[in-house]
């Protein structure tokens, strides 16, 4: 005898019906035993499917089973679907297997927004690292030595779309020259020269002022190499008499150490033209070089720098606190950075120390 629905295939045997039972009793028997066989295949199926449950976990089911999933998907998740795949399949079977249509992923493709181009973190680091002193020119020349092909015009929108401005120079009023009409003075030895092709051959110096806390004054004076613009000292005082430029040229010529025939450039002021200062050059085996009276071009180079320096020192119209912080603030500031790291547009946007590098590199 067999059992009907599932358990068809399965043979039911009976024990042998007692003698002492009647017919009808038996029958019954025979049916009690296929219904308990039928709740055994039932626990069994329910087994079974636990079984396979638990092996699969989180797994995907077979593809054709679980496309349900991505196909009620939104078009969007469809088309990141097909933008992430396209290297793997083509894009037309993508788009017929998910049921979308190629233009309408292109059509998304053309006005999904542009990565961000490689340059702009870039320019951001070199902008913040320079503390918002570098325009486009700098900015562009920065990041055409890391390797990133990029116009001015494209930085100065990029600029202007984050709110950013570089910091720029304000005309400077205060007059530190102070002339000794008694004094005499050498002739401006660089009128009809051409400009100097080498580190220490001409040296320009000049004195500025810088503003500090409570309407006070600190002044500095500095020496500049006419050729790599690299300043090779400085000296910064509370008052400006002869000692603060004959410091910093005494420093000039320790670290430098230059050949006889250093030219050394100054304008008139009386801390100049004094007899000690004119000593100092002569014993240094250099000659001293002045200004004309009255032409504020003779001196231009070593004046150039100083709204400048100014401009990236003291931003917004500050001032320093006292003289120790000023003096800690320029050391840094003309000792490392605007030595060492600073792009210069007249050196062809390199720093001092670079293209003092370049130039020995490449001299006879």
């Amino acid at each position: 005898m067999r059992a009907s629905g599932c358990c068809r295939r399965q043979t039911i045997r009976r024990s042998p019906r007692p003698r002492y039972l009647p017919r009808a009793a038996g029958a019954l028997a025979a049916r009690c035993a296929g219904a308990g066989c039928a709740q055994q295949c039932r626990a069994r199926r329910n087994q079974t499917s636990a079984r396979r449950a638990e092996a699969r976990g989180n797994r995907a089911r077979h593809f054709k089973k679980s496309g349900d999933h991505l196909c009620t998907a939104s078009a969007v998740s469809k088309y990141l679907f097909i933008r992430a795949e396209a290297a793997t399949w083509s894009v037309s079977d993508l788009c017929r297997v998910l049921g979308v249509s190629r233009s309408g992923y292109y059509q998304w493709r053309a006005a999904e927004p542009p990565p961000t181009p490689a340059w702009q973190p870039a320019a951001q680091q070199a902008f913040t690292r320079h503390a918002g002193r570098y325009g486009t020119r700098r900015l562009r020349a920065e990041l055409h030595a890391q390797g990133h092909r990029v116009g001015r015009y494209a930085l100065r929108s990029w600029l202007r779309a984050n709110g950013q401005r570089a910091l720029s120079t304000r005309p400077q009023r205060p007059r530190t020259t102070q002339a000794d009409p008694a004094a005499v003075v050498a002739e401006n030895r660089l009128l009809g020269q051409p400009a100097p092709t080498r580190p220490n051959h001409v040296w320009v110096g000049d004195i500025t002022y810088l503003p500090l806390v409570g309407g006070r004054w600190c002044y500095l004076a500095t020496w500049r190499d006419a050729c790599s613009r690299r300043v090779v000292g400085w000296h910064l005082a509370a008052q400006m008499p002869t000692e603060l430029v004959l410091t910093a040229l005494e420093q000039a010529l320790t670290l430098r150490q230059p050949a006889p025939g250093l030219i050394i450039h100054a304008d008139r002021g009386s801390q100049y033209t004094s007899g000690a200062c004119r000593q100092r050059i002569a014993d240094a085996g250099a000659l001293a070089s002045y200004a004309r009276p009255g032409n504020p071009y003779d001196n231009a180079q070593a004046e150039a720098g100083w709204s400048t320096l100014k401009t990236e020192l003291l931003p917004h119209g500050g001032a320093f606190a006292n003289l120790e912080e000023a003096r800690l603030e320029i050391a840094y500031y003309l000792d490392t950075y605007f030595n060492l790291d600073r792009r210069h547009s007249a050196l062809g946007y390199r720093s001092p120390h670079q293209f003092e590098t370049d130039l020995l590199n490449y001299l006879p």
